[in-house]
C-alpha cells in the first residue's frame, strides 16, 4: 500500500516514533552537487569592540571590503537598542554601506532560549526571533541564526523539552518562510551536544525554511570531524572557528580535514569565519582569514 506521510507525522516520529529512514533524510539541503563556498565574516569575532562602542557595525563592513572578504554576518546583539529592532533608517543605511562597498550583509541571529519551562518566556523569544525576521528581510539577509536553548532544566527530560521546542521554532520557521528567511540553528554545546541531538530536531520541525548553522567548535562530545560530517547536508551556514574541541581540550582546527568533508558533502554557500578569545581581533581575524584562504583559495 502506498502511504504518504505527513509532516506532522514526520515530527512526531522525530520525537518517539519510527517511520523510514528515507523520510527522516527529507529535510537535508537540496542543492546542486559540487561544493563551492564563499568565505565570510561573523561579527562576532569583534564583540569586544563593538560591544564598548569603539567600533561600529559599519567599521566591520570597510574592515571586510578591505580584506576583501565577500559577506558579513551582522548578529543582533550590536545593532543600536538590542534586543528591540533597530530603527529602520539604520537597518537601510547598513545596507546600502555594505552594498557600496562591495559586501554581501547575509545573515543576523538573536539570542533565544526555547528550552525553559515557562511558556510565556518562549513566547516572548518567539516574538523576538520575528522582529528580527523582519530586521533580516529588511536588510536582504537570507538568514537568521537562533539558539535551541541553554540546557534540560532541572526536572525535565531531554523529550519533553525537545516536545514544547519543536512548535516554537516552527512558528519561527513559518514566519521566516513569509519574508524569504531561512531560520538556522547553531548547535551550541547546550540543548543540543551532539549531531544525533542536532539532525534529531531539524527532522521534527521538517522545513527546507530550516537548517544548521555549523558551529565547529560547539562539538565536544566525540571526534568532531565526524559530527561535522554528519551536519554538514543540513547547514545554511557555519561558524568556522580556529579551534575544535575534544571534551575540554582544544586543538586548531584542520582546515584541509574539513575541506575535504565539505567537498565530499556538496556544500555551497558562505563559509563564515569567527575569531575568539584574547588578542587584537582585527590581527586575530586577517591572520586566521589568510589559513583559511590558504586551504580553500580555488
Amino acid at each position: 500500500m502506498d502511504v504518504q506521510i505527513s509532516r506532522r507525522a514526520l515530527a512526531q516520529s522525530a520525537i518517539g516514533l519510527t517511520v523510514p529512514r528515507a523520510v527522516l533524510a527529507q529535510p537535508k539541503v537540496a542543492r546542486l552537487p559540487g561544493a563551492h563556498v564563499r568565505i565570510a565574516l561573523n561579527s562576532y569575532s569583534f564583540d569586544r569592540p563593538l560591544r564598548d562602542g569603539s567600533l561600529t557595525l559599519s567599521d566591520v563592513v570597510h574592515y571586510c571590503a578591505r580584506h576583501g572578504i565577500e559577506a558579513l554576518d551582522a548578529t543582533g546583539y550590536y545593532f543600536p537598542g538590542y534586543p528591540q529592532a533597530p530603527p529602520g533608517d539604520y537597518i537601510r543605511n547598513l545596507k546600502r554601506e555594505a552594498l557600496v562597498n562591495g559586501v554581501t550583509v547575509f545573515g543576523t541571529g538573536v539570542r533565544n532560549d526555547f528550552s525553559v519551562p515557562d511558556a510565556a518566556a518562549r513566547k516572548r523569544d518567539v516574538q523576538l526571533v520575528k522582529a528580527w525576521i523582519e530586521v533580516a528581510a529588511t536588510l536582504g539577509a537570507s538568514v537568521i541564526r537562533v539558539f535551541s536553548g541553554r540546557g534540560v532544566p532541572a526536572g525535565y527530560s531531554f523529550d519533553q523539552v525537545l516536545d514544547w521546542m519543536v512548535p516554537d521554532l516552527r512558528e519561527c520557521v513559518a514566519y521566516g518562510q513569509s519574508h524569504g528567511v531561512v531560520v538556522g540553528l547553531q548547535n551550541h554545546n547546550d540543548f543540543l551536544k551532539t549531531a544525533a541531538e542536532t539532525v534529531r530536531l531539524v527532522n521534527a520541525v521538517n522545513s527546507e525554511w530550516f537548517g544548521i548553522v555549523l558551529d565547529v567548535g560547539s562539538l565536544r562530545q566525540g571526534d568532531p570531524y565526524a559530527e561535522i560530517e554528519q551536519l554538514v547536508p543540513y547547514a545554511v551556514s557555519w561558524q568556522l572557528k580556529e579551534n575544535v574541541g575534544y571534551g575540554d581540550k582544544e586543538t586548531p582546527t584542520d582546515l584541509g580535514r574539513l575541506k575535504a568533508i565539505i567537498d565530499r558533502a556538496g556544500y555551497r554557500g558562505f563559509l563564515p569565519i569567527e575569531t575568539l578569545g584574547p588578542g587584537d581581533p582585527a590581527v586575530k581575524v586577517a591572520k586566521f582569514l589568510a589559513e583559511v584562504r590558504s586551504v580553500f583559495a580555488g
